[in-house]
């Protein structure tokens, strides 16, 4: 089975980017056995079709906008977001939900797939974290790490770690990576 971490989001807008950092911060923190891919989706949207089209289990990293406090997190399958899109109605959001709608039109099957997604505090223009998503930003590796577990896929530290502002400060300034 081919399990696939799905960062999703935009790091030009505060909290939209919390995905992001948590998929670079995996990267470069942990391994995976059996070996797993975490990719950085960005705001790629539909252009990830072949991704859900080639893989049996995709794990998206994203924020979603509940009616909770910042920093809540969440698991859900995706099937219950269908038709209601993640977040604010970025192009992620939407391109991502698409990706599930068009596997079905095309009458191929669903990979499995859910959502482990973080309220935000503050999505606007501005690169870091919310004090709160900050605040939280453990939990929420920790959270990914137990379901890692779930589907069967042990995780090691790195001897190495890196700090989430040493990673939010590589996308800040990519010539220090």
């Amino acid at each position: 089975m081919s399990i696939v971490v799905l960062g999703v989001g935009n790091i030009l807008e505060e909290d939209d980017g919390v995905a992001i950092y948590a998929s670079a911060y995996l990267n470069a923190n942990y391994t995976f056995s059996p070996e797993i891919e975490i990719i950085n989706g960005g705001v790629e949207g539909i252009n990830l079709l072949n991704l859900f089209l080639e893989n049996d289990h995709i794990i998206i990293l994203d924020t979603i906008n509940l009616e909770d406090a910042a920093g809540s997190i969440y698991n859900i399958p995706s099937y219950e977001l269908s038709g209601y899109g993640l977040n604010s109605g970025g192009a992620h959001e939407v391109g991502v939900m698409q990706c599930l709608d068009m596997i079905e039109l095309m009458g191929k099957p669903q990979p499995k797939s859910n959502v482990l997604g973080i309220v935000p505090k503050s999505i606007t223009f501005h690169m870091g974290l919310s004090e709160e998503l900050t605040e939280k930003f453990g939990s929420y590796i920790d959270v990914i790490i137990t379901y890692l577990k779930t589907c069967g896929i042990e995780t090691h530290k790195k001897e190495e770690q890196q700090t989430l502002l040493k990673i939010i400060d590589d996308f800040k300034f990519p010539s220090h990576r």
